[in-house]
């Protein structure tokens, strides 16, 4: 049985709220106020009444200050309001609508006419909450299913590679923590707001998906690569460009998109432009290459490769530490500074062998 809908009368004359409520009493629920101050309280009340009728002359707060404050608030600005009053002004009238109240109705009141209006707005009430209820519903699914598919589309790099399964889930989590400490520095914040940190979280298991191809020789191999065979493995960064670039065209503009494409082709540069594929320097990487240099480097020293054992997270510390103004961002170096301890909980958290936690 789906519940009743409820009503908040609000006036300061006690006959006129026992009128309306005798005539809707048994199709709502009826709550009622003589005065602005209490009936905004009751209005901010979970759940929040279906609809207002709302008297415009009352002592203290009149009825255009109580609109104007329901229609300010988040959680009240989306109940239909409904003024019921004496004054017939066709000025009044539109000051009223204006302050988006959905109708006007003059006293001596018709209770028919006033159910009537009551029944229509709460039907369009009903279909708004259901469309927006639809809305959220495909937004849900939308989100989960780019979540699904970005995961899957970085795990195709990591089943290249596999003793780098918590790869994906540590630098997912070491760029969200770096993002969220630059987002307190004046010069990042306007870029670093919370949806961006968000898409940078959901973007950065794509950062390695050129390496599917990179040949097999190149990317599993034991020992240290050849010149010949680092150039090939440089071009991972290309690759993945390309491939994001290719959903790109199809798509149009996404800034998920785009992140994950920064971040695929730039997290292999350096501060002073060593790095690759194009030798960009200082703020000519973009904020998302800068940070998922630090999250990327900081996960390979503490990882167990078929190379190379573990390192400690005290060793990674230096190694980033010293690379300050050279290798990385130096800011950013500082905000890392200042939460590694924070890093090397995710590290625990997701390391994928005992031996990688015990160096920790």
């Amino acid at each position: 049985m789906s519940r009743k809908y409820s009503i908040l009368i609000v006036d300061d004359v006690p006959d006129n709220i026992r009128i309306l409520a005798e005539n809707l009493q048994d199709e709502y629920t009826v709550l009622a106020s003589t005065n602005g101050y209490k009936a905004l309280q009751l209005a901010k009340k979970q759940p929040t009444p279906d609809l207002v009728l709302l008297d415009v002359m009352m002592p203290g707060i009149d009825g255009f200050e109580v609109c104007a404050r329901l229609k300010s608030e988040a959680d009240t600005r989306d109940i239909p309001v409904i003024f019921v009053t004496a004054l017939s002004d066709a000025g009044n009238e539109s000051e009223g609508l204006a302050l988006g109240a959905v109708d006007y109705i003059t006293k001596p009141i018709n209770p028919s006419l006033v159910k009537a209006r009551i029944n229509n707005q709460l039907e369009l009430k009903r279909h708004r909450d259901n469309l927006q209820e639809m809305v959220d519903e495909q937004t849900r699914e939308l989100k989960q299913t780019q979540e699904i598919t970005i995961e899957a589309m970085g795990a195709l790099a990591e089943y290249r590679d596999p003793e780098t399964g918590g790869h994906i889930r540590r630098t997912q989590n070491y760029i969200r923590l770096l993002a969220n400490r630059m987002q307190k520095n004046p010069r990042y914040a306007p870029f670093l707001d919370d949806t961006t940190i968000e898409l940078l979280y959901l973007s950065a298991p794509l950062h390695d998906i050129g390496k599917v191809g990179i040949r097999d020789d190149i990317l599993l191999k034991a020992g240290k690569l050849t010149d010949e065979e680092f150039e090939q493995m440089k071009k991972h960064t290309e690759f993945g460009r390309d491939a994001i670039r290719g959903v790109e065209r199809r798509l149009g503009h996404n800034s998920f998109l785009r992140f994950a494409r920064e971040i695929a082709e730039t997290h292999q540069e350096k501060w002073d432009g060593t790095g690759y594929p194009y030798g960009l320097s200082a703020e000519e990487i973009p904020v998302s290459g800068r940070l998922m240099a630090i999250a990327d480097v900081y996960d390979a020293l503490i990882s167990k490769r078929v190379y190379k054992p573990p390192m400690s997270h005290r060793q990674a510390v230096k190694i980033i530490s010293d690379g300050r103004g050279t290798h990385f961002d130096p800011e950013m170096v500082d905000g890392f500074l200042e939460i590694e301890g924070e890093f090397r909980s995710v590290a625990v958290e997701f390391a994928d062998s005992d031996e990688e936690r015990q160096a920790l």
